[in-house]
């Protein structure tokens, strides 16, 4: 599979063999046209499919794998259905439970096809040496804000400020930025990131994004993610989200917003505007686009191909655990379909095109998410002899409806190769979980003292099973 360069859309390419210089990819040709030199190192591709590799515009790897197991059926019904503020105020995974989540993260994804992502976190010590020990590619967005969700009863959300607390962490956030950009590996680059559209001062927002423009860095927020905030911006502002964005001249090329669900009209909110998704495509402003966790609450986007039609440039994100964009593809395949009514709202080509060029186009870069001459050799090798992607009469189809992550045999970044035979080069995922299941441990029994009400985890996340004492 190559870039039609023309077109700018991926097309299949039978029998071409793919030449490496200096961690880009230097010519693709027909196989055979021209035999490897004699110090050239050669990688069988015989009965492959090469695939760009995909592009992750949002992941919180260092906190979704300690839910594993709480968050799946969690949700508040008196917030419509969402359990991200609950699970916030009262789970809280310690410093070394995030560093093993992010381990087993970056595993997950590399098993997945990912070579490009954008982690979301609050940092924590070793978080970047462990993103260069992956050997993947990493844009680093630590989070800043002035404020945290709480609640006092099932139905009421609180924001606590703390606006000189989010001050200092914009300026945390300004040095590990300036840390990654210049690590050694040359696969580190940042992202300005305030949390969230309604845990962030205007003021806070406005250095954010002065900062974005003057070093051009992309910028991202959350925005859009529940009714909660929805109806809590409209509160306060008289506008949408959205709305409020634009006004604060936030919406620009170079911004990726996160998720942007609940638009004006979106059956949720049906506000009486009808113009959100006019603003997002008018200012040239992407949308990371996460259909996992809110199809969980049973919530979707209304719907992606509405946004693609509209021009609105759509990546695709993980969000939470697991973190396997091919899995996403087909939930945002199936979810724009159900939404719309259409099978014609998202195909499988229009998936791929997403979580590879529509993510770069996000972050501002044309040399990823594609195999062209002079690309970054960032190339998923997938085995065509894979039961599931067989009958292999369009791979593309079979990889992500039946295969998935389990015919993904080799990654390389840069032309190394960080996963070969399924397997992570580099990473230990058999360690980090079992720190994580340890840390988790431990973030359920202190459930109790940060949780509103003193609940147990039992109580907010009960086992979808009981536990028979027999």
């Amino acid at each position: 599979m190559v870039r039609d360069g023309a077109a700018d859309r991926h097309v299949y390419r039978r029998d071409v063999d793919l030449f490496l210089k200096d961690g880009r990819i230097a010519e693709i040709t027909p196989a055979g046209a021209r035999p490897p030199q004699a110090n050239e190192p050669v990688l069988d591709g015989a009965g492959l499919l090469a695939l760009p590799g995909l592009v992750n515009i949002h992941s919180h790897p260092s906190t979704e794998p300690g839910y594993r197991g709480v968050r799946e059926d969690h949700g508040v019904p008196e917030q419509q259905m969402t359990g991200l503020i609950e699970r916030l105020q009262a789970f809280r995974l310690g410093e070394e439970g995030r560093a093993a989540a992010a381990e087993m993260a970056y595993a997950e994804m590399l098993r997945a096809g990912t070579t490009t992502a954008c982690d979301v976190t609050v940092p924590f010590d070793g978080w970047l040496e462990t993103m260069v020990r992956s050997g993947m590619r990493f844009y680093a967005a630590p989070t800043f804000a002035s404020a945290r969700w709480g609640m006092s009863a099932p139905q009421t959300v609180t924001w606590k400020w703390d606006e000189a607390g989010g001050i200092a962490a914009f300026d945390k956030a300004k040095t590990v930025m300036a840390e990654a950009e210049a690590h050694n590996s040359g696969r580190l680059d940042a992202m300005v990131f305030p949390a969230q559209i309604d845990t962030v001062t205007p003021e806070l927002f406005a250095a954010g994004r002065r900062l974005a423009d003057e070093t051009g860095r992309p910028f991202s927020t959350h925005i859009g993610q529940s009714v909660v905030e929805v109806r809590e911006m409209i509160r306060r502002h008289g506008v949408t989200p959205v709305q409020w964005a634009a006004a604060q001249a936030l919406l620009k090329p170079g911004t990726v917003l996160a998720h942007c669900i609940l638009l004006d009209e979106h059956p949720q909110i049906a506000w009486h505007t009808r113009k959100d998704l006019d603003l997002i495509a008018d200012a040239g402003a992407a949308v990371a686009h996460c259909p996992q966790p809110f199809a969980r609450y049973g919530l979707a986007m209304d719907h992606v191909g509405r946004y693609r039609a509209r021009g609105v440039t759509v990546g695709l994100g993980t969000d939470c655990a697991p973190h396997n964009l091919i899995e996403e593809m087909r939930l945002a395949i199936v979810a724009g379909r159900l939404m719309s009514e259409d099978i014609a709202s998202l195909d499988t080509g229009g998936a791929f095109e997403a979580a590879t060029i529509g993510g770069a186009k996000a972050l501002g870069r044309d040399d990823i998410g594609v195999l062209a001459p002079g690309a970054l050799a960032d190339i998923v090798l997938v085995d065509l002899a894979y039961p599931l992607m067989q009958p292999a009469r369009d791979p593309l189809r079979s990889f992500v409806f039946h295969a998935a992550d389990r015919a993904v045999r080799t990654v390389l970044v840069n032309g190394e190769v960080v996963l070969k035979d399924g397997a992570p080069v580099h990473l230990d995922p058999a360690g980090a979980m079992e720190r994580l299941a340890e840390a988790q441990m431990r973030m359920l029994k202190d459930s109790e003292k940060h949780d509103y009400a003193g609940r147990p985890a039992e109580q907010i996340a009960p086992l979808s099973l009981p536990l028979s004492s027999g």
